[in-house]
């Protein structure tokens, strides 16, 4: 699905992503890491918002490294940002709406996605004419998954979904990243290591721009360094 090989990533002379590499296939795949380790400049590159300055980016079978963002979201990887960026003013389901507007193999399928998306977030379809701003932080993180969703991608990109979020809505959230994961492959960076290890299949450590780490699931809660620098035990 997507494989990155040995990509470097400046900002100015600033090396942030050394020589890295990974794999996401069918599956959910978590990114995990402390504050600057470099996490959301991996997410920039796979979608084009800065470019490589050495590796290649592979998605489907098809070198992305210097494509552009439209197309590249047009080939079916679609992104949740930490910031939710959804259109305030506008209601649930105008921002649904967008979701789907500009990709051309679901423009026409509006009334599909947004069913595939209300079963996923009943509380959507309850408040669609609601103007998007008025809803509760846990409600807005929901439409902008579900505004993603409406592009169907073959891969989701979430990146800190939980941040700012109580703690039952974090639960909430990451159950529902469990299902959503037998649909499209997931990729989850997140510093709530302990829930997310909870949905995801398999995981990376990316710590000072490199993978420290690469596991099962199952395995990373039980490995030394995880438990003592990120799961608090």
């Amino acid at each position: 699905m997507l494989e990155i090989n040995g990509i470097d990533c400046y900002y100015g002379k600033l090396h942030v992503l050394r020589n890295l590499s990974f794999k996401i296939g069918d599956e959910a795949v978590g990114l995990f890491g402390p504050n600057g380790a470099g996490k959301t400049t991996l997410i920039n590159a796979i979608i084009s918002l800065i470019k490589p300055a050495a590796g290649d980016i592979i998605f489907d079978g098809e070198n992305i490294t210097t494509s552009e963002t439209h197309t590249i979201a047009k080939k079916g990887i679609a992104l949740v940002p930490q910031e939710r960026e959804l259109f305030p003013e506008m209601t649930v389901y105008e921002n649904l709406e967008l979701g789907a507007a500009f990709i051309p193999h679901v423009k026409n399928r509006t009334a599909e996605r947004l069913e595939f998306v209300y079963n996923f977030f009943p509380v959507l379809k309850e408040r669609e004419k609601q103007h998007a701003g008025t809803m509760s932080g846990g409600q807005q993180r929901m439409l902008a998954i579900g505004r993603a969703l409406m592009a169907d991608p073959k891969l989701l990109i979430l990146d800190e979904p939980s941040l700012g979020l109580q703690p039952s809505i974090v639960s909430e959230l990451f159950e529902k990243l469990a299902e959503m994961k037998k649909h499209i492959s997931v990729l989850v960076t997140e510093q709530n290591v302990r829930e997310s290890l909870k949905s995801v299949d398999r995981g990376y450590v990316l710590e000072n721009g490199e993978i420290a780490l690469e596991d099962t699931a199952e395995n990373l809660k039980s490995n030394p360094h995880v438990i003592k620098a990120y799961l608090g035990i």
